[in-house]
């Protein structure tokens, strides 16, 4: 078994959208884990501001990056009328808040470059990436600058890729787990059943790669633990499993649809970004289910209307990410909840 580079068997995922905060990594790193910053959708200022937040308050962290997609980026002709159709159908919902569908972007590369370059700068002790890989060159320049790397995968196949870029261990995600789906070859599943078990693709990828794993996806308690470091995982990374607590920036309206009978099911949806990623079912899943796959132009169309939906309490507008075990999810302190865990 590879030696353990994380220090410890529970990760915080990097969850965007606010609720990896620093405060947030401070507890999970008080309570005996690994916390995870998210640069996704921040600026580099924002991406520096919460570095040092987290190394003012002494705790050990991590930083996610997204990995642009230059296809998404210059979408073709088919692709951008697929967009302006979606951008249409989304004026009913718009209508209902008085808000306006914006018009469509598709230069947001999340300033990737700038971000790269400021981690080079400003080196912290692990990066880690999301939606593709960030190529070999970037891969060593991080490490020379003392960061370890790490890549976020769906398959053995991507795995091998992310291996032939000399990474330093790898997140595994399996289709269960909440959010986005990190896939990017083609053909892996991100369907509403997903084949196997998270223990399961631990197994296949440990198979096919000889790195450090951490597995994602679905572990909610001290048995799932258990499960994945049988398998050959290190160490699990959670994400819905620590959504509902006190220190988590996510909006309360998402935290009590999680604890709500309301919501009944998860299920993979492209609607609110153009990215495949599991959410509690609500209406505007079920009323936009072919969303074409265009991220981030999908995000930035709904994101006046997400935010017109969380201003007026309206859970069911707004994306509601959830892991298929979030019945599972529990309120209380960080410290609780890994204590809970670790037992």
């Amino acid at each position: 078994m590879p030696h353990n580079i994380f220090g410890t068997q529970v990760i915080a995922a990097p969850m965007a959208g606010g609720t990896s905060t620093p405060a947030f990594v401070t507890a999970v790193h008080e309570a005996g884990g690994l916390g995870f910053l998210a640069a996704g959708y921040k600026s580099v200022a924002a991406m520096q501001a919460d570095i040092r937040a987290a190394r003012e308050a002494g705790a050990r962290f991590g930083m996610n990056l997204f990995v642009p997609d230059p296809a998404q980026l210059a979408p073709s002709a088919a692709a951008l009328a697929g967009l302006e159709e979606y951008r249409l159908r989304l004026r009913p919902d718009a209508l209902r808040y008085g808000v306006e569908v914006p018009p469509l972007r598709l230069d947001d590369d999340d300033e990737w470059e700038a971000k790269v370059e400021a981690l080079l700068a400003d080196p912290v002790e692990l990066v880690s990436f999301t939606f593709g890989l960030p190529g070999a060159e970037v891969v060593r320049s991080l490490q020379r600058a003392g960061s370890a790397v790490l890549a976020t995968v769906t398959t053995a196949a991507e795995a091998a890729l992310a291996a032939d870029q000399g990474v330093d261990a790898l997140v595994v995600q399996h289709g269960c787990a909440g959010g986005h789906s990190a896939a990017f070859l083609p053909d892996s599943p991100a369907g509403p059943a997903v084949p196997g078990s998270t223990a399961e693709l631990i197994a296949a990828v440990r198979s096919a790669v000889g790195l450090p794993l951490v597995a994602a996806g679905g572990i909610m308690d001290g048995a799932g633990l258990r499960r994945v470091l049988a398998a050959g995982a290190q160490a699990t990374q959670l994400g819905t499993a620590l959504l509902r607590t006190e220190e988590s920036g996510a909006r309360q309206l998402h935290k009590d649809a999680l604890a709500s009978p309301h919501f009944t099911q998860t299920a993979p949806t492209r609607a609110f970004t153009g990215r495949t990623a599991r959410a509690l079912v609500n209406e505007f899943v079920r009323d936009h289910p072919d969303a074409p796959e265009a991220y981030p132009a999908v995000h930035h169309l709904t994101a006046p209307l997400r935010a017109a939906a969380a201003a007026a309490g309206d859970a069911e507008r707004l994306n509601l990410w959830a892991g298929t075990g979030w019945q599972q999810a529990r309120a209380g302190s960080v410290a609780e909840v890994l204590a809970g865990l670790l037992d």
